[in-house]
């Protein structure tokens, strides 16, 4: 039994060591939404943009509907809708509501180089 505890815990100091550098650079987010409500569709197109812009193709996005998987939302433990949850890089970090807030999202994300716009562009 103490062998195959010792081995678990090798493989996940592996796993872990090699964690880092599996998606370096690139952002790995979970968008969780409620059908085609009109916050959702709002929160996926706001975050889109945000990630386009932003972030330039350097991420990968997953549109969660929780009408449609239930079960993920006790998994991640999700208490409203829309809500995004950024994996990597770390630290995990969650945002809820419909992204409209650019700042607030950046700010969520960590993506240092704060670009906002003027809005007179």
């Amino acid at each position: 039994m103490k062998k195959k505890k010792e081995e678990a815990k090798e493989t996940t100091i592996s796993f872990d060591e090699a964690m880092p550098g599996l998606h370096e650079g690139r952002y790995i987010l979970r968008l969780f939404i409620t059908g085609t409500t009109a916050k959702s569709v709002l929160a996926l197109t706001n975050l889109k943009k945000i990630c386009e812009e932003y972030l330039e193709g350097g991420y990968e996005l997953e549109v969660i509907d929780l009408y449609q998987n239930p079960g993920l939302a006790r998994d991640e433990q999700i208490i409203a809708a829309p809500t995004l949850i950024k994996k990597l890089p770390l630290p995990f970090r969650r945002i809820i509501g419909d992204m409209s807030d650019i700042e607030k999202v950046l700010m969520g994300l960590e993506i240092k180089q704060l670009q906002i716009r003027p809005e007179n562009d």
